[in-house]
């Protein structure tokens, strides 16, 4: 989720005063895991079953809170590169007023022409990447998980890269890097740890393709790995640190909250 797309979305009630009477598109049919790759059918598995406790210690409100959503998009990795299936992940610009820098998903607050989360995500993913739309397949969605500082209620978006299509930066002033970001990177020991924030409080952190992802992108990820399956052992007590620089740019819009949205409530 990137600075451009922090915009309160609006809903009308189907019986209220203001009901738009015109048609709205539905969200896109899921696609059923049995037609997905089987490395990632665990995924579509556990979408179906896990708890919103296992994610998060942050649940929504009953009502209320901005809508949005990410886009978490697997695909099978360039059969170049020889290093397997990989996650869409880009790197938010250092211009920003808030979070510049960090690494994150696709994704941003649902708009009103939207036609729900699975819409904002693929729409944001094309503003923020180029990403064509008709490239991907969407297999599920995880239970909502809630930032209580910026009031954010974000849905991430389960997508399977069934075509490989170009992406890059669309707008170098928000996004400064798109990667593809190989699984077997994610859970490689070497290249997990903890992060420890100006708070005292130790996150997740993925130190790859010369980055540091953390905050809720790593928790979400994190969580991922675990419920798929994925996860290799590793060594917790890794702890790392981002440069003083990192860390000013980030805290432009410091949340902590964000920091723990995508750990589970046991953690």
């Amino acid at each position: 989720m990137t600075e451009t797309s922090h915009r309160t979305a609006h809903t009308h009630g189907q019986d209220g005063p203001d009901r738009d009477d015109r048609a709205t598109p539905a969200e896109p049919a899921f696609i059923p895991a049995e037609d997905l790759p089987a490395w990632l059918r665990p995924v579509a598995d556990a979408a179906r079953t896990v708890r919103p406790e296992q994610l998060s210690r942050f649940l929504p409100p009953a009502e209320g809170g901005r809508q949005s959503a990410v886009l978490v998009l697997f695909g099978e990795g360039p059969p170049e590169s020889g290093d397997g299936p990989d996650v869409l992940l880009l790197q938010r610009a250092k211009t920003l007023r808030s979070h510049a820098g960090q690494p994150a998903f696709p994704g941003g607050a649902i708009d009103p022409g939207d036609t729900g989360p699975v819409g904002a995500a693929l729409r944001e993913a094309n503003e923020e990447t180029g990403l064509d739309p008709s490239c991907v397949r969407v297999f599920g969605t995880l239970p909502p998980l809630y930032i209580p500082v910026s009031n954010f209620v974000v849905t991430p978006v389960l997508a399977w890269w069934r075509d490989a299509c170009p992406v890059a930066p669309v707008d170098p002033a928000e996004v400064a890097r798109v990667v593809r970001v190989p699984i077997g990177d994610l859970a490689d020991p070497r290249n997990r740890a903890r992060l420890k924030h100006p708070s005292g409080h130790l996150g997740p952190a993925f130190l790859v393709d010369g980055m540091v992802v953390w905050g809720f992108t790593a928790g979400l990820l994190d969580r991922t790995l675990s419920l798929a399956g994925w996860e290799r052992p590793w060594d917790h007590t890794h702890e790392v640190e981002l440069s003083e620089a990192e860390w000013r740019l980030a805290r432009r819009g410091y949340d902590p909250y964000e920091e723990t949205a995508a750990e589970p409530a046991d953690s």
